[in-house]
């Protein structure tokens, strides 16, 4: 599994204990690439240098037949990207971008990771930033995971940056060459070309790219997407999930219209979720309703907002794709249709009087 991080390196640590509680060194907007293996009972770790060798980019660049220039520097972030398309396609998995959110230390963080593989039969890939509360608790640390969350915005917009044009330049790519093959075959017919190359897409199978954004890990988002800078999160995703987002439900419909994505953006909702009961009572009265807690003011235009309350196992989780997935089927099939790409509301019923639907 890799990892994106912008958290500082520990060299002077093994395993998990690499990473860091506080933002790079370089400044939060550093990016590192991890991989990160199971190693007996525990995890290796194993960080990638920043710049690939001249030989090895030049390779890639050549081999994944890419729109770049073999004689500029590249970094590892080429390296992976390559991989995990070969991987996918290889596999016929697809790819799951997952920012976590407040409190999650590394352990939390991996095991999270390989729980959704594992379950979903997808590649994950975690997006990680300090979200520890600088050795802290309580208030305190919710805080502290505010302000880390807020100087991380420009780090996940360059991770999902680098994400959305390692994607455009492979596919790109990958449409090319199946292009010539089938002109390769039919140089003279047309029709049959076009015929050819679309049975050659449908058998290539193309893998989906979606995006969890779980907890505070919306909170990142919303920033991100604030921030005068932001061109947003391009067509990069598929679908992107909001799940149990621990953010403001007031006024949500001014920033999650701005997330682009090429088939849903879903908003998941638990009323007992316990974690943001807590969340919301950490502040006090400064605290609103969080939009992962709340059944009202459900306006966003673009969302399709999916109520969990009353279904079986649900219960007070704030991971309900997690273990209430295992003993809820259907629960597990709309989480496991909107990781791979698909329509997942399809099979719910909507409740027009609130612009939800329901899973229960």
């Amino acid at each position: 599994m890799y990892v994106i991080t912008n958290r500082e390196v520990l060299d002077n640590k093994t395993g998990l204990d690499q990473f860091g509680k506080r933002p790079n060194r370089k400044g939060p907007n550093e990016l590192r690439l991890a991989e990160v293996t199971r190693k007996g009972g525990g995890w290796h770790v194993k960080f990638l240098e920043d710049e690939l060798p001249k030989s090895e980019s030049a390779k890639l660049i050549r081999d994944n037949r890419l729109p770049l220039d073999p004689k500029a520097r590249h970094f590892a972030s080429l390296k992976v990207a390559c991989g995990l398309a070969d991987k996918a396609r290889s596999r016929k998995r697809h790819i799951l971008f997952f920012v976590h959110g407040y409190n999650n230390d590394m352990q939390d963080v991996i095991e999270q990771a390989y729980s959704l593989q594992r379950r979903y039969n997808l590649i994950v890939v975690p997006f990680s930033w300090p979200a520890n509360g600088g050795g802290i608790s309580g208030t305190a640390s919710y805080k502290s995971d505010k302000r880390d969350a807020r100087a991380s915005t420009g780090a996940l917009e360059r991770a999902i940056q680098k994400v959305h044009d390692y994607l455009r330049g492979l596919t790109e790519a990958r449409r090319q060459e199946l292009w010539e093959k089938a002109g390769d075959k039919h140089p003279n017919n047309h029709q049959a070309r076009e015929e050819l190359y679309t049975a050659l897409l449908d058998k290539d199978c193309p893998f989906t790219l979606n995006a969890m954004f779980h907890s505070m890990g919306n909170y990142l988002l919303k920033q991100m997407l604030k921030s005068s800078i932001s061109e947003g999160t391009g067509l990069t995703f598929d679908n992107v999930l909001l799940v149990a987002a621990d953010t403001n439900n007031l006024d949500h419909e001014n920033w999650v219209p701005q997330i682009q994505f090429r088939k849903r953006c879903f908003v998941t909702i638990n009323e007992n979720d316990y974690a943001l009961a807590a969340s919301r009572a950490k502040s006090g009265s400064e605290q609103k309703a969080r939009l992962g807690h709340f059944l009202r003011n459900l306006n966003a235009n673009n969302a399709h907002y999916v109520n969990f309350t009353d279904a079986s196992w649900v219960r007070k989780s704030h991971s309900y794709f997690n273990e209430p997935a295992q003993k809820n089927a259907r629960v597990r099939e709309f989480f496991q249709r909107a990781f791979t790409g698909e329509s997942a509301e399809d099979s719910l019923r909507f409740h027009s009087e609130g612009n939800w639907y329901g899973v229960g």
